[in-house]
Formats: structure tokens, C-alpha cells, sequence
């Protein structure tokens, strides 16, 4: 049985083998990955997916819709690129925008980064050029740290310590 986290409407249930044709509508979408280096194919996501669920220290999720059950997106904590801190990710299918879904699954996944993998400090890294995203992050409470090039473009690293709301 997977193991869950709920919200007032959503469930997020770990990641497996079984939720890759729903996850592929995510990697295979532009306007996902418009600020995520691009479509990925197909025969090079399921290598990537196979890594994904054996990736040491890292948490993913599928986030589906609690009354209907429709998938939305996936979100994870995973190692971030600087080694240093737990990064937090998200990506929501474009029908499920600015609807509140997105605030309300990244507070549920901070919420579990520091009371249940009790992590001292979290962060998040998005391009500045992708203003919803940024706003996102800032409304669960995360503050910019710094800006950098990374992957030929701006990104904005977001971080948020534990204990602070």
C-alpha cells in the first residue's frame, strides 16, 4: 500500500511503476516543461523514471484530485544540484493552474519535509522568467535567496527553514 498525504482536496501517493502513463503527460507536455528544458521523449523518460524510483534520499509523488481522482501532477523532495539542501518540485498539468492546487500540494510536501523527515531548511529553484512559479513559492512562505545561471537561464533559488510558517 502506497503511503498517503491528504489535503482539504487532494491525495498524494508515492510514486510507482504503475503511474508512468499519467507522469508522462506531464514530461511530454510544452507548457509544463516550457521552464523545464523542454519535452522529454518517451524512450528517454522511461530510463529516467526506472532511476527515479531508485534514487537514494528522494521522495516523489502523484498528486490526483480527491473527489475525482483525476491526476493533476507530480511533486517530490529530492537532492538539489548545489548537494547541500533537499529541493522541493513540482509540475502540474496546465488545466490545474491557478486554481490553488499547487500552493495547496507544496505546502503539504514542506509540511512533510520537516515533520517527517525533520529537515532543517528547504529550497526550491525556478527559473525567473516563470513568474507564476515564483509567486507560488513565495506565497508557501519561501523567501529568494540568490539568482544564478543555471541551464542558460536566470533561475531564482527559493528557500524556507524549518519552523518559520
Amino acid at each position: 500500500m502506497k503511503p498517503l498525504l491528504r489535503t482539504e482536496r487532494l491525495v498524494l501517493s508515492r510514486l510507482t511503476k504503475s503511474d508512468f502513463n499519467d507522469v508522462k503527460k506531464l514530461y511530454m507536455d510544452q507548457e509544463v516543461r516550457k521552464y523545464l528544458g523542454g519535452v522529454i521523449e518517451e524512450r528517454v523518460l522511461l530510463a529516467a523514471g526506472e532511476a527515479l524510483l531508485l534514487e537514494e534520499g528522494s521522495h516523489f509523488w502523484i498528486v490526483k484530485e480527491k473527489e475525482s481522482e483525476e491526476f493533476i501532477g507530480m511533486v517530490s523532495i529530492t537532492n538539489h544540484h548545489d548537494g547541500e539542501w533537499k529541493e522541493i518540485s513540482y509540475q502540474l498539468l496546465p488545466e490545474w493552474w491557478g486554481l490553488g492546487y499547487g500552493t495547496e500540494c507544496v505546502n503539504a510536501i514542506i509540511k512533510y519535509a520537516f515533520e517527517e523527515l525533520k529537515l532543517p531548511r528547504v529550497i526550491a529553484e525556478t527559473q525567473t522568467a516563470n513568474t507564476a512559479s515564483c509567486r507560488l513559492l513565495e506565497k508557501v512562505g519561501m523567501q529568494r535567496e540568490k539568482t544564478l545561471i543555471r541551464f542558460n537561464a536566470e533561475q531564482a533559488i527559493y528557500y524556507r527553514p524549518a519552523g518559520e510558517s
